[in-house]
């Protein structure tokens, strides 16, 4: 009897768990009208590596979108996790470590603190979760960003574009996992906006970050690898339209 050996069957690559996930998550706040649902059963993934952008007219639920993946919300029901940890089952100083860590955030107003430097400002991240050699390593983002001469300015003395630069900076400086963009051009002229996004994903791409914008931006929705639609507290598949 002769046996025939045939090659192995080619298994299926197993699919990376999503670096950010929403689970049916709701979140309801008290109001001087009654209860005001801002998120209503919202699911989301996003992939390492994927720039992923919320659209949708103000006050539809983005900001507070991103406020609950980095943990500085939590929902009225459902479950946010982020690099596989439940965001709802961490107390409040251990979500702040974890996004010390891991979650690089640019906010809409840059929120710079105006008695510190550019240097400081930037430092301050890594100094706030132990990080070693903060300065150097401050120094080093903030000559990626083009800021290498003014690392002793304050806030007050930098422009616009740089002030967001110096916000890119520390949103990178821990080399986060996600990085989480509240309308990163909002504040910004077309050219200033145009070279502030092209090195938000340029800086994304390097470090392979998970990437989710909130924006009213259409060029910015465009570039980014998927765009969702953010409306009464749902999120859906943005239209073609949108991003055009």
């Amino acid at each position: 009897m002769r046996f025939i050996l045939c090659p192995p069957k080619e298994q299926a690559s197993p699919v990376p768990p999503p670096i950010l996930a929403f689970e049916d998550v709701h979140l309801s706040l008290p109001s001087a009208g009654g209860t005001v649902d801002i998120l209503r059963g919202v699911r989301l993934t996003v992939a390492k590596g994927e720039s992923v952008a919320i659209v949708g007219p103000s006050g539809s639920g983005k900001s507070t979108l991103l406020m609950l993946s980095a943990g500085l919300e939590l929902p009225s029901r459902g479950n946010v996790r982020a690099l596989g940890r439940d965001l709802t089952s961490l107390n409040e100083d251990s979500r702040a470590r974890f996004r010390g860590e891991h979650i690089g955030i640019v906010f809409q107003s840059f929120h710079l603190i105006p008695t510190m430097t550019a240097l400081e400002n930037t430092a301050l991240v890594l100094e706030l979760i132990g990080g070693r050699k903060a300065e150097a390593r401050a120094k080093e983002i903030l000559a990626r960003v083009g800021l290498s001469a003014r690392l002793s300015h304050y806030p007050a003395q930098l422009s616009g574009g740089e002030q967001q630069r110096v916000a890119l900076a520390r949103a990178l400086i821990s080399q986060p996992s996600i990085i989480l963009a509240d309308e990163p051009t909002g504040n910004l002229d077309q050219k200033r906006a145009s070279d502030a996004a092209a090195l938000l994903f340029e800086l994304q791409r390097e470090k392979g970050a998970a990437l989710l914008i909130a924006t009213h931006d259409a060029a910015l929705a465009k570039n980014c690898q998927r765009a969702l639609h953010m409306r009464e507290g749902r999120l859906t598949e943005s239209p073609k339209e949108e991003r055009e």
